[in-house]
């Protein structure tokens, strides 16, 4: 069944991806940014339906009354591409910060490029910081929330990558607060996996992270913590240290 689910998903979005990105960008082409935003958002609700009702993947939000009322940096887990569908759905006027390589991929990355969405070169190093920092706080004063993945690459089920400071820099530089989440898409929709398997996703969204007084390594070491430790309790099965990791927030 998840075969034949996993088959029909991807022979629906071939069919309407190519035609929709091409009607999006020219009609994109002369608009703002928050209109380009907003215009993408019938594609990725779409999307969304497919992933719950075809793949049969629904989720289950635990910390809802941490969901900010105006924008914020989010350090998120990063195990699948289904977090960058559906986290747009959770946090509103979201954008995410993105390898430069994704706007070589046909239609999606050829549209995805002309969203407000933040393009960094990971090879250019310090480079790459200022930027992100430039054009993060440039967001984030245009209303924006930034969603970054602060591994940098997706992790497996039960793994960790290092955390990068990028973000945190971001969040020190503008004084904006960090909303950590975790998640276990992974467990359902694996890294480069063309079949998925159904299931319920859990995405806890954890209390912001003040940044006024703290480091960027500070800021980082409470996100990382307050992440790991919720991972233990979304998927205990996964993890042999269940109490590594405590959480560690300042609101």
């Amino acid at each position: 069944m998840s075969f034949l689910r996993s088959l029909l998903f991807l022979l629906i979005l071939l069919i309407v991806t190519p035609p929709f990105t091409l009607l999006f960008i020219l009609v994109c082409l002369p608009l703002s940014h928050h209109t380009r935003l907003r215009l993408a958002q019938p594609w990725v609700r779409f999307a969304i339906g497919l992933v719950k009702h075809v793949l049969g993947i629904p989720y289950r939000l635990i910390g809802a009354e941490n969901l900010p009322e105006r924008p914020v940096i989010v350090f998120a887990k990063h195990q699948s591409a289904w977090e960058t569908l559906v986290l747009q759905e959770i946090f509103k006027d979201a954008i995410f910060v993105w390898k430069k390589e994704i706007r070589r991929l046909p239609f999606f990355g050829w549209a995805l490029a002309m969203t407000p969405m933040i393009e960094i070169d990971r090879g250019a190093g310090k480079d790459a910081i200022r930027h992100l920092i430039e054009q993060g706080r440039s967001r984030l004063d245009d209303g924006y929330t930034v969603i970054i993945f602060p591994e940098g690459t997706r992790a497996p089920p039960g793994g960790k990558n290092r955390y990068k400071g990028g973000g945190a820099l971001l969040a020190a530089a503008a004084g904006v607060p960090v909303v950590p989440l975790a998640l276990n898409s992974g467990e359902f929709w694996g890294r480069n996996a063309l079949f998925k398997k159904s299931g319920m996703v859990t995405v806890s969204v954890g209390p912001a992270i003040d940044p006024r007084g703290l480091s960027a390594s500070e800021i980082l070491l409470r996100a990382e913590h307050w992440i790991e430790h919720e991972m233990r309790n979304i998927s205990p099965h996964l993890y042999h240290d269940r109490h590594e990791g405590a959480p560690q927030t300042s609101t």
